[in-house]
């Protein structure tokens, strides 16, 4: 019998999103309390396969280190978990007594959530939580490459969160993926948002549904040392980020500008950490392998070691190898060295002062377009005040490794494994994202303003004057009726507006 996997796809994909619509009904009925319960069940029962899934995920994608994707699900059920507990999201989020307002979070509906391959179970448990955790039914559209851990983690979730309450339908995925179910799925009419993190490929697509997108992007980020930097400390924090799970985390470092003046010296801690200066013939050599020549990235050079990658370049490195970096002068379309490269691999740019390592930087952000990230490494606020004030930069870290600063380990950014890129216009929002991009807020106003006062107001401002100076009557008159008119088309507007 042979089967059509994109007809089949495209029902499934229909069928999800209409279940998910009726069930996310159901949870828009559900307290913040309640919510809380089950977000809390679904971190407990991942918890306890951390392990299993760090190593499905690594053996099946072939990306990373399955020890940092560890400690990256156990982030996720454990400090993100407890930056969740207390937040309200839904029902009244805030309110001012004294002026009488009041917010109120609204679910936005149905999410439908494509993951990275690169970090695919601990991006589809933070997406399951906050999605959850803010009243939405949500449905995956699993990475074809990490289709295997994916499905498997989000059984575990679905389990654990119907076992404690959650309507049937509110977490789901699609079981028979293509490109056209998946395309479905976005442009059904039960569908409120799209969440991309990490698959660019289909963002043309997603746009095309005419849906909110939050975009979870790539992006080439530099990291300055300025002059008055700690260079020992900054050179550890950029190794460190920049080693961790291979390089492939969107927050790490891309390339290091130094102010020339202490460019020997952030050279010689370099080499002390472990990096490996290659040769101009080197660097091309190496260079040529990460790409095709149609420009798409080749998989075999994503999340490797620098040994592993010197071996497939040819190149003698040291055992203890940790990054291997290629010295530059300019950003070039014809340099894979000016793009982003998901792998522990850094370019090298040495600049003559801050103003023209601003420059620079910005050449590298909007390079690629995605403008997601930069770092900053100085001990003069000025410096750090100009570069926050001029970078196109969706976040800027000060004094922190790259991977670990932009999701929220080392800084007071809301901890989170979705880092938006919408500096760019990619995506709606450049933020952590939380929650509460999740959500819409419904603003109540209690009225304490009358129609007397405003007409009064009108009339002394607005309406015209006699030749002798005195209040035209009948201009009055009008601009009573105006507002009237006004008022009255606004009151059968709210009346007709939609349920929600």
């Amino acid at each position: 019998m042979i089967v059509d996997n994109d007809l089949l796809s495209i029902q499934q994909a229909r069928i999800l999103a209409e279940n998910a619509k009726m069930a996310q009904r159901a949870l828009a009925t559900f307290t913040q309390e309640q919510l809380d319960g089950i977000v809390e069940s679904i971190a407990d029962a991942v918890e306890h396969h951390a392990d299993a899934l760090a190593v499905m995920s690594r053996e099946e994608t072939d990306y990373g280190r399955w020890q940092d994707k560890q400690l990256k699900i156990r982030f996720v059920c454990g400090h993100i978990r407890q930056q969740l507990r207390g937040m309200r999201c839904i029902g009244i989020i805030g309110e001012d007594r004294d002026r009488h307002l009041m917010d109120v979070g609204v679910p936005v509906g149905v999410i439908v959530a494509l993951c990275p391959s690169t970090s695919p179970v601990s991006t589809a448990i933070y997406t399951t939580l906050i999605a959850i955790k803010s009243g939405n039914a949500v449905i995956f559209s699993p990475h074809p490459r990490a289709s295997k851990s994916m499905t498997r983690v989000l059984d575990i979730m679905i389990e654990a969160a119907q076992s404690h309450g959650l309507p049937e339908g509110c977490l789901s995925y699609l079981e028979t993926v293509t490109k056209t179910g998946t395309e479905e799925l976005m442009n059904h009419a039960a569908t409120s948002l799209i969440m991309i993190s990490g698959v660019p490929g289909m963002l043309k697509a997603a746009h095309a549904a005419g849906k909110p997108v939050i975009f979870g992007g790539t992006g080439n980020g530099p990291a300055f040392i300025e002059r008055t930097a700690d260079i020992r400390q900054a050179v550890r924090d950029i190794i460190r980020s920049k080693t961790f799970d291979n390089g492939i985390a969107p927050g790490a470092e891309q390339s290091i500008v130094v102010d020339s003046c202490i460019a020997q010296e952030v050279r010689r801690v370099l080499q002390e950490c472990g990096a490996y200066f290659m040769t101009e013939e080197e660097s091309l050599r190496l260079g040529e392998l990460f790409f095709c020549p149609d420009g798409r990235r080749r998989t075999g050079m994503v999340g490797i070691s620098a040994a592993a990658l010197a071996r497939k370049a040819g190149i003698t490195v040291p055992k203890d190898v940790t990054v291997l970096v290629a010295e530059r002068k300019y950003v070039s379309d014809a340099d894979p060295y000016s793009r982003e490269l998901l792998s522990p691999v850094l370019a090298f740019y040495v600049e003559d002062d801050w103003m023209h390592a601003c420059e620079k930087c910005i050449e590298l952000l909007l390079h690629e377009r995605n403008a997601h990230t930069l770092v900053i490494h100085s001990g003069d606020a000025e410096v750090i005040r100009q570069f926050a004030l001029k970078k196109p930069v969706g976040r800027m870290l000060v004094n922190t490794p790259g991977t670990l600063g932009g999701m929220g380990a080392t800084t007071n950014l809301f901890p989170s494994m979705i880092l938006g890129s919408g500096s760019a216009g990619f995506g709606i929002t450049s933020d952590n994202v939380s929650p509460l991009n999740f959500i819409y807020t419904r603003k109540v106003g209690y009225g304490e303003k009358y129609m007397d006062g405003m007409a009064a107001a009108a009339s002394e401002t607005e309406q015209p004057r006699k030749e002798n100076g005195m209040p035209d009557e009948h201009s009055n008159t009008s601009t009573m009726q105006t507002i009237q008119q006004i008022l009255a088309e606004a009151i059968k507007v709210m009346n007709g507006s939609a349920d929600r």
